[in-house]
C-alpha cells in the first residue's frame, strides 16, 4: 500500500509537470506569473522614428513592464519571413506583432496569434472597415493600428486648363488619359504594376470596384471568373493594350510611380496617402498643381484595397496581459493622433479625420476617410502569401504580353483553384 501511494504521488507530480509544460507550449506562462512583465514589440522599419518616442511614454508609466522595440527590415516580405521563423519555433521572443492587415487570417489560422477580447478596445470609435481586417472566421485576432487606402492623384492645373473635373468613372479616366495627357506630353495613368504586393492591391481594387472578388468565403472559393471580376481585370488589361497605361508603368512600385508623377510625367496616379506630402514638397515639380480624389470605378467612385497594419499578441507570449494593455495604449486616441502627426500614417480613429486643425494640416483627410469607408480588405485567406504571389505572376505576365481577359481569367482560376484545393 505504501508503494502504491508513493507511485500515485509520483504520477501526480509527473502529470502536473507535463501539464505545466503543455501549458507553456500553448502560450500559457509556466512560471506562476500573472501574465505581466517586460515585453517586446516587433515591427517593420519605422521610417520616421516616431514610434520610439511613443513607447518612451509607455515605459515611463510602466517601469516594471517596459517594452523593447525590435525593427525588422523595411521590405514587407522580409518582415513576414522573420516573424514566421520565430512563430513557427513557438518562440516567445516577440510579444506584440505589428502585422500587415493581409497577414491576420494566415497568422490566426496557423495558431500563431491569440484571439483578442474586443471589449478591451474602443472598436466603435474606429473606421468600420478596418475592424474587418482584424477578424478571421468571425473572431477578432488583432486590433487595427493604422489604415491605408489608395487615392487617385491628378494634375489639377492640366484639368483646370481643359475645363474638366477629376474623373469619377473608368470611362472618364480612360478618355482623359487618352486625349488630354498626350497634349501636354504626359503619360496617362499609372499604378503599381511590378510583380510584388502592390500589384495585388491594384488588381483587387479593380476587381472589387467592378463589384467582383478574386476569392470569397475567407479564401475558400475562387470567384475571379465571375462577370464583375472579368470587368475589373479588363480595365487594367485594356489600359495597357490601348496605351493609356504606359509600358514603363509595368516596372513601377510605389516610389517609382510617385517620382514619375512628382517629376511631372503623369496625368493620373494611383498611390497611397503618403505620396501627398511628398508631391507637395518644395522639391516637387507639381507642388500646388495637383489634387487627390477617391479611386474611380465603372459607374462612379470605386473601392480601394485596405492597407495598414494590425497589432496582435504572440500565442506564446509569457506576458500576454501586458501585451494587450500595450495594444490598448497604442490604439488610444492620443497615440493615434501622433501616428498621423509624427508618423505620417493614416490612423484608425474616425474622429481624427474631421478635426479642423488636422484637416488644415493634412487636407487629404476627408478624401482619405471616404476612400477607407468604401474600401475592403484584400484577399482574406489563410494562404494569403501564395495567393498573392499567384495573382502577381499571372497578372504581370498578362499585362506584359497583352494577354486577353479570357486567357488571364482562365489561368488565374486554374492556379488559385489549385491553392484553395490544397488548403
Amino acid at each position: 500500500m505504501r508503494w502504491k501511494r508513493a507511485a500515485g504521488r509520483a504520477l501526480l507530480v509527473l502529470s502536473l509537470l507535463f501539464a505545466g509544460s503543455a501549458g507553456a507550449q500553448a502560450g500559457e506562462p509556466a512560471d506562476g506569473s500573472d501574465d505581466r512583465g517586460p515585453i517586446t514589440l516587433v515591427t517593420g522599419g519605422d521610417l520616421t522614428g516616431y514610434l520610439r518616442g511613443v513607447l518612451d511614454g509607455w515605459n515611463v508609466r510602466h517601469p516594471r513592464e517596459k517594452v523593447t522595440l525590435v525593427e525588422l527590415p523595411d521590405a514587407a516580405d522580409e518582415v513576414r519571413a522573420q516573424m514566421i521563423t520565430e512563430l513557427r519555433a513557438h518562440s516567445d521572443r516577440f510579444d506584440v506583432l505589428n502585422i500587415d492587415v493581409a497577414w491576420t487570417s494566415e497568422f490566426a489560422a496557423a495558431g500563431w496569434i491569440r484571439p483578442v477580447d474586443g471589449r478591451q478596445f474602443p472598436l466603435d470609435r474606429f473606421l468600420p472597415p478596418v475592424v474587418d481586417t482584424a477578424t478571421f472566421r468571425g473572431r477578432l485576432y488583432a486590433v487595427p493600428y493604422v489604415t491605408n487606402a489608395g487615392l487617385l492623384y491628378y494634375r489639377k492645373d492640366v484639368l483646370d486648363r481643359e475645363g474638366v473635373r477629376p474623373p469619377r468613372t473608368w470611362a472618364e479616366l480612360r478618355h482623359l488619359a487618352k486625349t488630354v495627357a498626350p497634349k501636354y506630353g504626359l503619360d496617362g495613368y499609372a499604378g503599381q504594376f511590378l510583380p510584388y504586393e502592390g500589384l495585388t492591391a491594384n488588381v483587387v481594387e479593380a476587381v472589387q470596384s467592378a463589384g467582383g472578388s478574386v476569392l470569397a468565403g475567407e479564401g475558400a472559393r475562387v470567384t475571379v471568373d465571375a462577370p464583375a471580376a472579368r470587368r475589373g481585370l479588363s480595365f487594367l488589361l485594356d489600359g495597357v493594350r490601348e496605351g493609356w497605361i504606359p509600358a514603363r508603368a509595368l516596372s513601377y512600385k510605389e516610389e517609382e510611380s510617385r517620382k514619375s508623377f512628382q517629376d511631372g510625367r503623369l496625368l493620373f496616379l494611383r498611390n497611397w496617402p503618403y505620396a501627398y506630402a511628398l508631391a507637395g514638397s518644395r522639391a516637387s515639380k507639381v507642388a500646388g498643381k495637383f489634387g487627390a480624389v477617391p479611386l474611380p470605378g465603372p459607374d462612379g467612385p470605386g473601392s480601394s484595397a485596405l492597407g495598414g497594419s494590425n497589432l496582435a499578441v504572440n500565442a506564446h507570449s509569457r506576458h500576454p496581459r501586458t501585451a494587450a494593455e500595450l495594444i490598448s495604449y497604442l490604439t488610444s486616441e492620443p497615440v493615434q493622433r501622433r501616428v498621423l502627426t509624427e508618423g505620417a500614417l493614416p490612423p484608425v480613429w474616425a474622429g481624427v479625420y474631421t478635426d479642423p486643425q488636422l484637416v488644415r494640416r493634412f487636407p487629404y483627410l476627408p478624401t482619405l476617410k471616404r476612400a477607407v469607408l468604401t474600401a475592403r480588405p484584400r484577399l482574406k485567406s489563410p494562404r494569403y502569401d501564395q495567393v498573392s504571389l499567384a495573382v502577381q505572376a499571372v497578372m504581370h505576365d498578362a499585362l506584359l504580353h497583352r494577354r486577353s481577359t479570357d486567357a488571364t481569367v482562365a489561368r488565374l482560376k486554374r492556379e488559385l483553384s489549385a491553392l484553395v484545393g490544397r488548403g
